[in-house]
């Protein structure tokens, strides 16, 4: 049995991922290819709650190296529990969000040490990367007004607009690093062209 794809969709706040996400497990349903849609942090019940202490606003100030642990050990469990049993059996995996997240939020918006980030990446995954990384990209202060009209704000979504600027050159400069691995998709656009978009680096997997 062939190893299923792992595919991620990342991007900052606003950008459209979940009614993406929605159009790629539609996109593979409609071609019968077998697949699992999860998310990070998160993914598994103690993943889950991981990532409740992650989001939580909290009146003690957390420390970025100690969020970055706590990122990790969600996945850590996620790989072992859900994503590589997966696509061991040969299912495609559509993650909400992975390690380029980390590289984003923790490594861009944290300014933690990327050495570190890269360190913990490969002690927890291995050889494992994700085969196509979908990056939905957009002006952050556009994303944000989209974003405060979903509801309250968890604790990253209350940073200010310069932490969600770096998080998306930290995005953009990942993808120009590996641009064969890399599809960005300018998320201003109708969402019928981003689609489009989608549905052409899904097609090329195949």
């Amino acid at each position: 049995m062939s190893r299923g794809k792992f595919i991620t969709l990342e991007g900052g706040e606003g950008v459209g991922k979940s009614t993406n996400l929605q159009f790629i497990t539609q996109w593979l349903a409609d071609r019968n290819i077998p697949f699992i849609q999860t998310r990070e942090p998160g993914g598994t019940p103690l993943a889950e709650q991981l990532r409740e202490l992650l989001l939580a606003k909290r009146d003690e100030a957390v420390d970025p190296t100690a969020e970055l642990l706590m990122v990790f050990a969600a996945r850590a469990q996620h790989l072992a529990k859900v994503i590589i049993p997966a696509l061991e059996r040969g299912d495609w995996v559509i993650c909400d969000r992975f390690t380029d997240a980390t590289y984003a939020y923790q490594g861009g918006g944290r300014a933690l040490d990327r050495a570190l980030i890269e360190r913990l990446e490969n002690d927890v995954q291995g050889d494992l990367r994700p085969d196509k990384v979908l990056l939905l990209d957009l002006d952050p202060q556009i994303g944000l007004q989209r974003a405060a009209s979903t509801g309250a704000a968890d604790r990253f979504e209350s940073e200010q607009l310069a932490f969600f600027h770096r998080v998306r050159e930290a995005y953009r400069e990942r993808a120009q690093a590996a641009p064969s691995r890399y599809a960005v998709v300018d998320a201003s656009q109708p969402l019928v062209q981003v689609q489009q978009q989608l549905g052409q680096e899904l097609q090329r997997l195949l």
